[in-house]
């Protein structure tokens, strides 16, 4: 049986093409795929997209790390790191990838009188560096990690892998920087370095690692080692089930999982076998380079790596197009995950809840770098909240945008300098038993002068600059006027002015209706004219 499928928004749909390719190939005696009308919606993984997210600026960090330790001074300018800053990997501009990792880098001026920033690593940093140092020039690590490059040229079918492939795979095979010469000369018998056709210095470099000698202890797969742990025979031609995980919410065609399941039925080939007699078009090799693939990532230390890489890797093979199809036709072993800014194929089976499932040395030393970054942020964060936690706390505010300490200190003072002020003019506008102007005024004017000296006085020996004492509407509406001095005498002023008019009316009024007033009135009418 054969699928092909179309992309197209995000689904992958199936078409009958059965009668486009009527072609079987008889003689290798292998079965073309049954076509089966489906669709599959392509779900989303949180988990592993959180898991390549986690590392998404390490791979660049590092290597800027490693590029500065190499300088004598253990520092370097700007103006070099941007220049190597595609070698780098570098994301975004230089100085904004320093100045986003305090805790790594540090930033000074030699001297003190520099003009270009240089840059050096922190004392955390050199910390870790030299426990990954440690780890690199373990005799176990070497052995583990010249056994994953031993692997590699068995499954290649020329046994033989350009360097400049193996450079891009370095990350996510835990190799270390200067692997040509800390690893490849101590195992003479498991690999060697070659020259292409041209190696001439200046040109691309045509070298290649090509196979020694095979091992046929490491020549046995992983699907293998779960069948011959668990107690069955490992016989050739058996028929081995890969395990399948589906994001949530994944939905299957029945007649897609029905074939899924002939397909998992078929017999499985190792991956370090030649299967040159399989035809392309078959179930058979299909299934073959889906045990490639995954065989592939179970060797890299993450079980992860960027799409780029494999279809690097599957061009070396002679599988690239066949690559492409696995990774779209089998969506329960091979995720894609497009966090950040390329796509990363990620192995389901690596790992679970978004975690890697088989630990490892140098992913150990990794998430340290991770968590040195995270914890220097979340360090920044709790001095801040711990800086305003130390502050005084701001005063609690009414409704009305008051403070509760302004309103018992300062405003029940306003409050009774409102109502003695009101109270004095009610008394002096209800006093009628002034019969002399002359006395009523010079009762007014001290009266006033007492209260403004008053008010005065209390208002300079206050340090908080308490509200305008103004009507209720003002309180309520939550807007306060701060009283000054000069407001406080232009207001008396005016109060001055208002009360001297109003009790000038008034006393008029009653001086008129006073007896002495009337007597004057009826002496004038009976005077002569």
């Amino acid at each position: 049986m054969r699928f092909i499928f179309l992309l197209s928004h995000k689904k992958l749909s199936f078409r009958d093409i059965s009668k486009e390719y009527p072609f079987a190939q008889p003689h290798r005696q292998n079965h073309l795929r049954t076509f089966v009308d489906a669709t599959i919606k392509l779900v989303r993984d949180r988990g592993l997209d959180h898991a390549v997210e986690r590392e998404k600026n390490l791979m660049p960090l590092v290597n800027l790390k490693d590029f500065i330790k190499r300088e004598p001074s253990k520092s370097l300018p700007i103006s070099v790191i941007a220049d190597n800053r595609e070698s780098l990997k570098i994301p975004i501009r230089p100085i904004d990838f320093i100045r986003k990792f305090p805790s790594v880098f540090e930033e000074f001026l030699p001297g003190g009188i520099g003009i270009h920033p240089h840059i050096r690593l922190t004392p955390e940093i050199i910390n870790l560096d030299a426990e990954e140092q440690l780890v690199y020039q373990s005799d176990s690590y070497k052995q583990q990690a010249a056994d994953r490059l031993l692997k590699l040229l068995m499954i290649s079918r020329i046994r033989k892998i350009p360097l400049k492939t193996i450079e891009h795979l370095k990350w996510d095979l835990g190799l270390p920087q200067d692997y040509l010469k800390s690893i490849i000369p101590e195992f003479p018998d498991y690999f060697q370095i070659v020259c292409g056709k041209d190696c001439s210095p200046g040109l691309e470099d045509k070298r290649a690692l090509e196979l020694v000698c095979w091992s046929n202890e490491l020549a046995i797969s992983v699907m293998e080692k779960k069948v011959m742990n668990g107690g069955l025979s490992n016989e050739k031609g058996k028929p081995i089930a890969f395990p399948m995980q589906f994001s949530t919410g994944f939905e299957m065609d029945k007649k897609f999982k029905k074939c899924l399941d002939g397909w998992q039925k078929l017999p499985y080939i190792s991956p370090y076998e030649n299967a040159i007699h399989l035809s392309p078009t078959s179930d058979e090799s299909d299934k073959w380079v889906v045990a490639v693939l995954h065989e592939i990532l179970h060797i890299l230390v993450p079980k992860k790596t960027e799409k780029e890489n494999v279809l690097l890797l599957g061009e070396c093979l002679g599988l690239r197009s066949r690559f492409k199809r696995a990774l779209l036709h089998h969506p329960g072993i091979f995720y894609l995950s497009s966090k950040i800014g390329t796509y990363t194929v990620v192995l389901r089976e690596g790992y679970k809840r978004g975690s890697l499932i088989e630990s490892h040395p140098m992913m150990t030393l990794r998430s340290q770098y991770v968590h040195l970054v995270n914890t220097v942020k979340e360090d920044s964060k709790t001095t801040k909240v711990e800086g305003t936690s130390t502050q005084q706390e701001p005063k609690a505010k009414d409704p009305e945008g008051i403070s509760e300490e302004d309103g018992l200190n300062s405003g029940v003072k306003d409050e009774g300098e409102l109502f003695d002020s009101s109270d004095a003019e009610s008394e002096d506008a209800s006093s009628n038993d002034y019969d002399d102007d002359e006395e009523q005024t010079q009762r007014r004017t001290r009266r006033t002068a007492a209260n403004c000296r008053d008010r005065t006085g209390r208002k300079m020996n206050s340090d908080v600059k308490k509200p305008f004492r103004n009507s209720e509407r003002g309180l309520s509406a939550g807007k306060v006027t701060p009283r000054t001095k000069e407001n406080i005498q232009s207001e008396d002023s005016k109060r001055k002015e208002k009360r001297g008019k109003h009790k000038d009316i008034k006393a008029s009024q009653q001086r008129s209706k006073s007896p002495k007033s009337i007597d004057r009135l009826l002496t004038s009418k009976k005077s002569p004219i």
